[in-house]
């Protein structure tokens, strides 16, 4: 009989233990996602300054469109373009028409926000030159 509550004792502290465990990994899902999307946002910064850094010595115009993928040539590989409300994938980049915002739909369903600012700020602010940056908008929680 001895035998039986043992077992059941450590059938106990292994189903607490995975289930720790198991909240630990959504937990690290959640922030690896969220690194993810920082980097991606960090990509397309670059690579806007890069456009803007490119006309300023060269000239020429800037694209006259709020969507900042029309102005970078590396698009992320999730991106599914231009929509005029939300998508139903998740772990997508998408531009909404109607917000006129850059926007990453999590697998929690959240969203990052970003729009492109064509007066950021003064150019000694970090990612910002000429005035154009990306800038990240609060989260918005469904």
């Amino acid at each position: 009989m001895r035998r039986y509550y043992e077992f059941a004792l450590v059938v106990v502290l292994v189903s607490i233990m995975a289930l720790v465990l198991l909240r630990a990994l959504g937990s690290a899902q959640r922030d690896m996602e969220e690194a993810g999307v920082q980097a991606e946002a960090a990509a397309i910064r670059t690579q806007l300054l890069e456009a803007v850094a490119h006309r300023e010595t060269f000239g020429g115009q800037l694209p006259a469109s709020d969507n900042p993928m029309d102005w970078i040539a590396a698009r992320p590989y999730n991106y599914i373009g231009e929509r005029r409300s939300m998508p139903q994938e998740s772990g997508v980049w998408y531009f909404d028409i109607n917000a006129k915002i850059l926007a990453y739909r999590f697998r929690d369903g959240h969203l990052a926000c970003f729009r492109l600012s064509r007066e950021a700020g003064a150019s000694s602010l970090r990612g910002v030159v000429a005035g154009i940056g990306l800038l990240r908008l609060d989260d918005k929680y469904e």
